[in-house]
Protein backbone atom coordinates (compact mmCIF):
# COMPACT_ATOMS: atom_id res chain seq x y z
CA UNK A 1 0.00 0.00 0.00
CA UNK A 2 1.41 3.69 -0.99
CA UNK A 3 1.77 6.19 1.42
CA UNK A 4 0.76 9.65 0.25
CA UNK A 5 2.66 12.64 1.90
CA UNK A 6 -0.06 15.14 3.10
CA UNK A 7 2.16 18.00 2.27
CA UNK A 8 3.10 17.07 -1.42
CA UNK A 9 7.03 18.72 -2.46
CA UNK A 10 5.85 21.58 -4.17
CA UNK A 11 6.72 22.08 -8.15
CA UNK A 12 10.20 23.90 -8.56
CA UNK A 13 9.34 27.29 -9.41
CA UNK A 14 9.77 28.37 -12.90
CA UNK A 15 13.00 30.52 -13.45
CA UNK A 16 12.31 34.04 -14.17
CA UNK A 17 12.25 34.96 -17.56
CA UNK A 18 14.88 36.51 -19.03
CA UNK A 19 14.44 40.94 -19.88
CA UNK A 20 14.31 41.42 -23.28
CA UNK A 21 16.56 43.24 -25.19
CA UNK A 22 15.07 46.48 -25.25
CA UNK A 23 14.10 46.25 -21.73
CA UNK A 24 17.66 45.21 -20.45
CA UNK A 25 19.15 48.38 -22.58
CA UNK A 26 16.74 50.55 -21.08
CA UNK A 27 17.54 49.75 -17.77
CA UNK A 28 21.35 49.84 -18.43
CA UNK A 29 21.02 53.57 -20.04
CA UNK A 30 18.80 54.56 -16.83
CA UNK A 31 21.60 53.51 -14.25
CA UNK A 32 24.05 56.21 -16.15
CA UNK A 33 23.57 58.71 -14.54
CA UNK A 34 26.16 60.71 -16.16
CA UNK A 35 24.72 59.43 -19.21
CA UNK A 36 20.96 60.52 -18.39
CA UNK A 37 22.77 64.43 -17.66
CA UNK A 38 23.92 64.01 -21.36
CA UNK A 39 20.82 63.40 -22.81
CA UNK A 40 19.39 66.17 -20.89
CA UNK A 41 21.98 68.75 -21.98
CA UNK A 42 21.43 67.39 -25.42
CA UNK A 43 17.48 67.86 -25.31
CA UNK A 44 17.92 71.51 -24.18
CA UNK A 45 20.48 72.62 -27.17
CA UNK A 46 18.35 70.84 -29.07
CA UNK A 47 15.44 73.06 -27.96
CA UNK A 48 17.69 76.17 -28.09
CA UNK A 49 18.61 75.30 -32.16
CA UNK A 50 14.52 74.81 -32.73
CA UNK A 51 13.35 77.55 -30.77
CA UNK A 52 15.87 80.36 -30.98
CA UNK A 53 14.13 83.09 -32.19
CA UNK A 54 11.52 82.96 -29.33
CA UNK A 55 14.34 82.05 -26.25
CA UNK A 56 16.82 84.51 -27.28
CA UNK A 57 16.26 87.63 -25.71
CA UNK A 58 17.54 89.77 -28.11
CA UNK A 59 18.88 89.86 -32.41
CA UNK A 60 21.95 88.30 -32.25
CA UNK A 61 23.61 90.75 -34.97
CA UNK A 62 21.71 94.17 -33.37
CA UNK A 63 25.33 96.20 -32.56
CA UNK A 64 24.69 98.94 -30.28
CA UNK A 65 28.31 100.56 -29.59
CA UNK A 66 27.37 102.19 -26.27
CA UNK A 67 26.78 99.25 -24.77
CA UNK A 68 29.97 97.15 -26.10
CA UNK A 69 32.23 94.65 -23.68
CA UNK A 70 29.19 95.04 -21.22
CA UNK A 71 30.13 92.07 -18.17
CA UNK A 72 27.79 89.46 -17.26
CA UNK A 73 25.11 90.89 -15.53
CA UNK A 74 26.68 88.90 -11.82
CA UNK A 75 29.22 91.16 -12.13
CA UNK A 76 30.18 94.99 -11.34
CA UNK A 77 28.98 97.13 -14.01
CA UNK A 78 26.51 94.50 -15.76
CA UNK A 79 22.88 94.75 -16.76
CA UNK A 80 19.92 92.41 -16.70
CA UNK A 81 19.55 93.17 -20.11
CA UNK A 82 22.93 91.44 -21.02
CA UNK A 83 23.13 88.19 -18.71
CA UNK A 84 26.05 86.80 -20.31
CA UNK A 85 27.47 90.46 -21.16
CA UNK A 86 27.59 92.25 -24.81
CA UNK A 87 30.92 91.89 -27.28
CA UNK A 88 33.06 94.50 -28.82
CA UNK A 89 30.13 95.47 -31.29
CA UNK A 90 27.87 95.77 -28.32
CA UNK A 91 25.59 92.26 -29.44
CA UNK A 92 24.28 90.24 -26.84
CA UNK A 93 25.97 87.26 -25.98
CA UNK A 94 23.22 85.08 -24.65
CA UNK A 95 21.50 85.28 -27.67
CA UNK A 96 24.92 84.78 -30.06
CA UNK A 97 25.33 81.32 -28.11
CA UNK A 98 21.78 80.27 -28.24
CA UNK A 99 21.89 80.78 -32.26
CA UNK A 100 25.16 79.23 -32.14
CA UNK A 101 23.59 75.94 -31.81
CA UNK A 102 21.54 76.07 -34.99
CA UNK A 103 24.39 75.93 -36.77
CA UNK A 104 26.78 73.30 -34.84
CA UNK A 105 24.04 71.08 -34.46
CA UNK A 106 23.31 71.20 -38.11
CA UNK A 107 26.54 70.65 -39.75
CA UNK A 108 27.05 67.65 -36.67
CA UNK A 109 23.99 66.13 -37.58
CA UNK A 110 24.21 66.49 -41.53
CA UNK A 111 27.83 65.59 -41.65
CA UNK A 112 27.40 62.43 -39.69
CA UNK A 113 24.45 61.41 -41.55
CA UNK A 114 26.27 62.15 -45.33
CA UNK A 115 29.42 60.02 -43.66
CA UNK A 116 27.44 57.24 -42.55
CA UNK A 117 25.43 57.14 -46.18
CA UNK A 118 28.79 57.11 -48.06
CA UNK A 119 30.52 54.63 -45.44
CA UNK A 120 27.63 52.15 -45.16
CA UNK A 121 27.44 51.99 -48.90
CA UNK A 122 30.91 51.39 -49.46
CA UNK A 123 31.51 49.13 -46.48
CA UNK A 124 28.52 46.77 -47.50
CA UNK A 125 30.28 46.33 -51.05
CA UNK A 126 33.29 46.39 -49.61
CA UNK A 127 32.46 43.37 -47.29
CA UNK A 128 30.09 41.64 -48.99
CA UNK A 129 31.52 41.28 -52.71
CA UNK A 130 35.36 41.28 -51.40
CA UNK A 131 37.59 41.11 -53.93
CA UNK A 132 38.78 43.93 -56.26
CA UNK A 133 35.71 46.25 -55.03
CA UNK A 134 37.57 45.60 -51.40
CA UNK A 135 41.17 46.13 -52.67
CA UNK A 136 39.82 49.49 -54.68
CA UNK A 137 37.76 50.65 -51.56
CA UNK A 138 40.17 49.98 -48.85
CA UNK A 139 43.33 51.90 -50.61
CA UNK A 140 40.89 54.62 -51.43
CA UNK A 141 40.58 54.64 -47.70
CA UNK A 142 44.34 54.21 -47.13
CA UNK A 143 45.16 56.84 -48.64
CA UNK A 144 42.20 59.41 -47.50
CA UNK A 145 43.95 58.57 -43.23
CA UNK A 146 47.53 59.63 -45.09
CA UNK A 147 45.99 62.97 -44.75
CA UNK A 148 45.22 65.27 -41.43
CA UNK A 149 40.90 65.34 -42.09
CA UNK A 150 41.23 68.88 -40.84
CA UNK A 151 43.76 69.69 -43.28
CA UNK A 152 41.96 67.90 -45.60
CA UNK A 153 39.12 69.73 -44.78
CA UNK A 154 40.89 72.84 -45.27
CA UNK A 155 42.20 72.72 -48.58
CA UNK A 156 38.70 71.57 -49.94
CA UNK A 157 37.18 74.71 -48.32
CA UNK A 158 39.35 76.79 -49.54
CA UNK A 159 38.83 75.58 -52.88
CA UNK A 160 35.15 75.52 -53.06
CA UNK A 161 34.95 79.03 -51.29
CA UNK A 162 32.81 79.28 -47.56
CA UNK A 163 29.25 78.16 -46.83
CA UNK A 164 27.43 76.22 -45.07
CA UNK A 165 26.33 73.43 -47.02
CA UNK A 166 30.09 73.23 -48.45
CA UNK A 167 31.39 72.80 -44.71
CA UNK A 168 28.51 69.95 -44.71
CA UNK A 169 30.03 68.48 -47.63
CA UNK A 170 33.25 68.52 -47.03
CA UNK A 171 33.13 66.87 -43.27
CA UNK A 172 30.88 64.16 -44.43
CA UNK A 173 33.04 63.20 -47.47
CA UNK A 174 36.57 63.43 -45.54
CA UNK A 175 34.26 61.68 -42.62
CA UNK A 176 33.24 58.61 -44.32
CA UNK A 177 36.48 55.65 -43.60
CA UNK A 178 35.66 54.72 -39.82
CA UNK A 179 32.36 54.04 -41.04
CA UNK A 180 33.47 52.16 -43.96
CA UNK A 181 36.12 49.97 -41.94
CA UNK A 182 33.23 49.55 -39.04
CA UNK A 183 30.98 47.79 -41.40
CA UNK A 184 33.32 46.12 -43.50
CA UNK A 185 34.80 43.95 -40.81
CA UNK A 186 31.06 43.64 -39.81
CA UNK A 187 30.13 42.22 -42.52
CA UNK A 188 32.76 40.13 -43.23
CA UNK A 189 32.03 38.26 -39.65
CA UNK A 190 28.51 38.06 -41.37
CA UNK A 191 28.73 37.20 -44.98
CA UNK A 192 29.36 33.34 -43.86
CA UNK A 193 26.90 32.70 -41.54
CA UNK A 194 23.99 30.53 -42.40
CA UNK A 195 21.16 32.63 -42.68
CA UNK A 196 23.11 34.55 -45.69
CA UNK A 197 23.77 31.20 -47.47
CA UNK A 198 20.46 30.37 -47.06
CA UNK A 199 19.51 33.53 -48.21
CA UNK A 200 21.67 32.86 -51.39
CA UNK A 201 20.24 29.91 -51.72
CA UNK A 202 16.87 30.06 -52.40
CA UNK A 203 17.64 33.07 -54.97
CA UNK A 204 17.72 36.10 -52.83
CA UNK A 205 20.09 39.41 -54.84
CA UNK A 206 22.83 40.57 -53.28
CA UNK A 207 21.16 43.93 -52.74
CA UNK A 208 18.17 42.59 -50.75
CA UNK A 209 20.63 40.86 -48.89
CA UNK A 210 22.80 43.51 -48.02
CA UNK A 211 19.51 45.53 -47.49
CA UNK A 212 17.76 43.56 -45.17
CA UNK A 213 19.65 40.94 -43.87
CA UNK A 214 23.19 42.61 -43.44
CA UNK A 215 22.58 46.45 -42.99
CA UNK A 216 19.79 45.66 -39.76
CA UNK A 217 23.01 43.96 -37.84
CA UNK A 218 25.11 47.21 -38.14
CA UNK A 219 23.15 49.27 -37.29
CA UNK A 220 23.94 49.08 -33.33
CA UNK A 221 27.87 50.15 -34.53
CA UNK A 222 26.99 52.64 -36.80
CA UNK A 223 24.71 54.73 -34.22
CA UNK A 224 27.89 55.21 -31.39
CA UNK A 225 30.44 55.58 -34.67
CA UNK A 226 27.68 58.55 -35.81
CA UNK A 227 27.38 60.18 -32.46
CA UNK A 228 31.03 60.52 -31.90
CA UNK A 229 31.24 61.74 -35.23
CA UNK A 230 28.66 64.25 -34.47
CA UNK A 231 30.86 65.76 -31.75
CA UNK A 232 33.88 65.33 -33.80
CA UNK A 233 32.06 67.24 -37.10
CA UNK A 234 31.22 70.15 -34.49
CA UNK A 235 34.70 70.80 -33.11
CA UNK A 236 35.76 70.79 -37.21
CA UNK A 237 33.26 73.41 -37.92
CA UNK A 238 34.53 75.52 -35.30
CA UNK A 239 37.51 75.30 -36.22
CA UNK A 240 37.31 76.33 -39.66
CA UNK A 241 35.05 79.28 -38.57
CA UNK A 242 37.44 80.36 -36.33
CA UNK A 243 40.52 80.39 -38.96
CA UNK A 244 37.95 82.20 -41.32
CA UNK A 245 36.85 79.55 -43.78
CA UNK A 246 33.88 77.97 -42.38
CA UNK A 247 30.04 79.36 -42.97
CA UNK A 248 29.56 83.38 -43.51
CA UNK A 249 30.29 85.76 -40.78
CA UNK A 250 26.95 87.13 -40.86
CA UNK A 251 26.23 83.87 -39.55
CA UNK A 252 26.77 83.66 -35.88
CA UNK A 253 29.01 80.49 -35.38
CA UNK A 254 30.60 79.41 -31.94
CA UNK A 255 34.36 79.26 -33.81
CA UNK A 256 33.46 82.86 -35.21
CA UNK A 257 32.54 83.93 -31.85
CA UNK A 258 35.79 82.33 -30.44
CA UNK A 259 38.14 84.01 -33.04
CA UNK A 260 36.18 87.74 -32.42
CA UNK A 261 36.71 87.18 -28.67
CA UNK A 262 40.58 85.84 -28.51
CA UNK A 263 41.72 89.36 -28.49
CA UNK A 264 39.66 90.76 -25.63
CA UNK A 265 40.85 87.88 -23.43
CA UNK A 266 42.64 89.84 -21.15
CA UNK A 267 40.52 92.59 -20.50
CA UNK A 268 36.76 91.13 -21.32
CA UNK A 269 37.41 87.68 -21.33
CA UNK A 270 33.53 86.79 -21.31
CA UNK A 271 33.80 87.30 -25.23
CA UNK A 272 35.75 84.07 -25.85
CA UNK A 273 34.50 81.85 -22.61
CA UNK A 274 30.76 81.55 -22.82
CA UNK A 275 31.08 80.17 -26.48
CA UNK A 276 33.97 78.10 -25.75
CA UNK A 277 32.15 76.37 -22.80
CA UNK A 278 29.12 75.73 -24.97
CA UNK A 279 31.24 74.44 -27.30
CA UNK A 280 32.79 71.93 -25.12
CA UNK A 281 29.90 70.82 -23.04
CA UNK A 282 27.81 69.80 -26.47
CA UNK A 283 30.80 68.30 -27.64
CA UNK A 284 31.50 66.61 -23.80
CA UNK A 285 27.35 65.69 -23.60
CA UNK A 286 27.93 64.11 -27.29
CA UNK A 287 30.93 62.11 -26.48
CA UNK A 288 29.02 60.57 -23.71
CA UNK A 289 26.05 60.02 -25.55
CA UNK A 290 27.72 57.71 -28.00
CA UNK A 291 29.81 55.90 -24.96
CA UNK A 292 26.43 55.02 -23.67
CA UNK A 293 24.82 53.98 -26.86
CA UNK A 294 28.14 51.98 -26.93
CA UNK A 295 27.45 50.56 -23.90
CA UNK A 296 23.66 49.80 -24.38
CA UNK A 297 24.74 47.94 -27.87
CA UNK A 298 26.79 45.30 -26.10
CA UNK A 299 25.32 42.38 -24.43
CA UNK A 300 27.40 42.13 -22.13
CA UNK A 301 26.95 45.65 -20.25
CA UNK A 302 23.16 43.45 -19.45
CA UNK A 303 24.93 41.24 -17.43
CA UNK A 304 26.77 43.65 -15.39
Amino acid sequence: MTTISPNPAPAAAHAPAAPSHRTAALRTLLRNRLALAALAFLALVVICALFAPLIAPADPNAQNLLERLQPPAWQHGGSGAHLLGTDQLGRDLLSRVIYGTRVSLLVGTGAALLAGVIGTAAGLASGYFGGLPDRVLMRIADVQLAFPAILLALAVVGFLGSGLWYVILVLGVTGWVSYARVVRSEVLSLRSRDFITEARAIGVGDTTIMRRHLLPNVMAPLATIGTLHVAAAIVAEASLSYLGLGVPKETVTWGAMLADGQLYLGTSWWVAVFPGVALMLTSLAVNITGDALRDVADPKAYRR
